[in-house]
């Protein structure tokens, strides 16, 4: 009982000291931090919001499917299996074209994705799993034209880049459709709120 009341008396002080001591994270090497005003400069680094239906915000960069498949063997493998069929953490990538209209869904970046600039999106914030936003742009556009060629959208040398990877057609463009409730016309309100 006494070893209870000691340790209730001791977890206020070791959360303070925790948090003392934490690592400040991200936001203190781009020089944020509460209570300080952040140039613009500063913020453009963390804006990397992708437009996915235009690719508007895609960035400077190219890549193909040949390049791809080094970055590919080097960063991906290990998670995703050999040419993306599926590995020892994430299933398959390549295939499932079609099978929306089904009751097997395969979920590939090709069966699932209206836009390819989607997938360049999803690759650059969250890949590799263990080093998320450490890919260059070049290698991301890389992959990303490497899972769109496995997936027989984009020829092995076809170069993608911020304007050819939006042009790209994917197969399930027309399979979704627009959430028109109430809810998602909401306007945004920062000050003064209702």
């Amino acid at each position: 009982m006494a070893s209870v009341k000691r340790l209730a008396a001791l977890l206020p002080l070791m959360l303070v000291s925790a948090c003392m001591t934490a690592p400040k994270g991200p936001s203190s090497a781009g020089g944020a931090a509460f209570g300080k005003t952040i140039s613009e400069q500063e913020l453009a680094a963390w804006n990397i919001d992708i437009r996915t239906q235009d690719g508007a915000g895609l960035p400077p960069g190219k890549g193909n499917a040949v390049v791809g498949k080094t970055v590919y063997e080097k960063q991906c493998l290990a998670c995703h299996g050999v040419d993306a069929k599926g590995g020892p953490v994430f299933g398959t990538m390549v295939g499932g074209i079609g099978s929306f209209t089904t009751n097997t869904r395969v979920l590939t970046p090709g069966s699932m994705y209206p836009y390819a600039p989607i997938l360049f999106d999803y690759i650059r914030r969250a890949m590799p799993m263990n080093n998320p936003q450490s890919l260059s742009n070049d290698e991301v556009y890389a992959l990303s034209a490497y899972l769109l060629n496995l997936n027989g959208l984009v020829g092995a040398t076809d170069e993608m880049n911020s304007k050819t990877l939006a042009m790209v057609q994917m197969p399930n463009r027309n399979g979704f459709i627009i959430d028109d409730r109430p809810d998602t016309k909401a306007v945004r309100c920062m000050t003064n709120c209702k």
